[in-house]
């Protein structure tokens, strides 16, 4: 696969990005692509492994490993590396619903099990599946082309989340009608309001969707099923119901003074952001949010970096990052060995912009709120945070973070954005549909299965799984089309 000596002859090289200082004056997407003929060059690193763990999609010492999708990777870089993007679009399909989206905000599970990491820099599969599924839109390559033929049978997809779209284009190309059904006034879910532009421009989204449109699948805007659109007569009406509506319960911090003004959950931040520049069109930047505000983001993980670099945008003050957990090591930890998820420091695009900007990191390690402090007015003006060390649990035997008595400090703060992760799927959808939840508040199933405890009622995505990332959500949805076609039709050929 690829070039014999591709791995030798050439050196990893990611394509052009825009510098800080040009980047944060604007929502717009700055990974840039580099020329065919570079690209090639970048295939041509594939090597000839002999177990390509970048195809696995297995879970090691419980990280995932590998592409949940089971993209066949050697096969499209070695594809591009002889420059046949057409077929090499046409391998990644069978396998992918929506490369578009994973080649920006897929954290690259197949790079980290990529066999060239495992002494060197991995092969860009990222970027070159970007450069396939770019090329396959300019050229007019990629169909969604509406069935000659329908079933008879009606599926009701409930949110518009990865995992949804996935589930509702294939059983639409299996020719069931399928509605789509959407609490926002927009479809993509957290893809749409959770991921700010700059990451996922939603032109991207929109491009997706109205070919999805064209083939038949219908979409239902502003209708939160288990609120103002009853569960029931969904039930009635359709032969199949998939709950695909995400793990949108926010983790909380409940710490004094937590009433107070200026404390957000950080995907309603986000939400609000990206919704203020849809409406207008980008002509209207809401910086008052942020404006010459310090800014606390409490939680280390994708969205915090999120919230980093949109309070940048927003002309913050400063931003802070606090994270519970240590600083992770620089290299793999002996304990970590490939082809593991390797949990080292990464320096994602908010952090590098804070870096430019206020001179620093953002994060500070091992620390959380004890306090929220607030003015006379009710608004929040600073937190007491605490740092906190690792000790292992008695009871359990785990090893938990605890505070440092005598550690507390002060620290100013305006705006605190909540970004501490999701507790599981919303009790409201969950009682409406009789479907039973775990101890997670996860919709309950048989292992590896979709089918809930109601009949007829099928589950996907994080709703199901837990919060987790857009290439599972994928995955999911395009399994739980394969058992819902199966329990329709006695047989599924997806």
């Amino acid at each position: 696969m690829g070039k014999t000596t591709g791995f030798l002859e050439y050196q990893r090289k990611d394509g052009p990005v825009r510098p800080e200082e040009e980047r944060i004056m604007d929502f717009r997407e700055f990974h840039d692509r580099m020329p065919l003929e570079e690209r090639k060059k970048q295939a041509a690193r594939c090597m000839d492994c002999g177990i390509p763990f970048c195809q696995a999609g297995m879970l090691i010492a419980g990280m995932a490993s590998g592409c949940p999708l089971h993209n066949l990777v050697p096969e499209i870089n070695d594809l591009v590396y002889q420059g046949k993007m057409e077929e090499a679009y046409k391998r990644l399909c069978i396998t992918h619903s929506f490369p578009e989206f994973t080649s920006r905000v897929c954290p690259a599970l197949c790079e980290a099990a990529c066999t060239c990491g495992f002494g060197g820099d991995p092969v860009g599969t990222k970027e070159n599946e970007k450069a396939v599924i770019e090329y396959a839109f300019e050229h007019n390559l990629v169909k969604e082309e509406r069935p000659q033929v329908r079933t008879g049978k009606k599926v009701a997809v409930v949110g518009s989340g990865p995992s949804g779209l996935a589930a509702a284009q294939l059983l639409n190309r299996r020719g069931h009608e399928v509605t789509v059904y959407e609490r926002r006034d927009r479809a993509g879910g957290l893809l749409r309001y959770g991921i700010p532009n700059m990451k996922l421009e939603k032109s991207v989204i929109d491009r997706r969707i109205r070919m999805m449109e064209e083939a038949g699948i219908r979409f239902v805007f502003n209708a939160d099923v288990g609120k103002d659109t009853d569960a029931l007569q969904l039930k009635k009406e359709y032969d199949s119901v998939i709950l695909a509506c995400g793990a949108s319960n926010p983790r909380n911090i409940s710490a004094p003074g937590r009433e107070a003004n200026g404390i957000r959950f950080a995907v309603d931040f986000l939400s609000e952001v990206t919704k203020r520049l849809l409406d207008s069109d980008f002509k209207e930047v809401p910086q008052e949010l942020a404006k010459d505000k310090d800014v606390i983001v409490i939680g280390g993980g994708d969205t915090g970096n999120d919230c980093v670099g949109t309070c940048i945008r927003l002309g913050a003050k400063s931003v802070t990052q606090l994270e519970m957990m240590p600083k992770p090591q620089a290299t793999r930890l002996p304990n970590n060995p490939w082809p593991e998820w390797p949990k080292i420091l990464k320096v994602d695009y908010g952090q590098e912009e804070a870096i430019w900007k206020y001179g620093s990191d953002p994060r500070i390690y091992q620390t959380t709120v004890k306090e929220f402090l607030k003015d006379e007015q009710g608004n929040v003006c600073g937190v007491v945070v605490i740092s906190l060390e690792s000790k292992k649990d008695e009871k359990t035997g785990r090893f938990i973070m605890v505070p440092v008595e005598g550690t507390e400090r002060t620290m100013p703060a305006e705006l605190v954005l909540i970004a501490a992760g999701f507790l599981g799927s919303e009790s409201y959808v969950t009682e409406a549909f009789e479907v039973e939840t775990d101890a997670r508040t996860n919709v309950k199933t048989e292992p590896g299965q979709y089918r809930t405890s109601c009949k007829g009622v099928y589950t996907a995505g994080d709703m199901h799984r837990g919060q987790s990332l857009v290439v599972w959500a994928i995955s999911e949805g395009r399994n739980v089309a394969k058992v819902v076609d199966e329990d329709l039709m006695g047989y599924t050929n997806l």
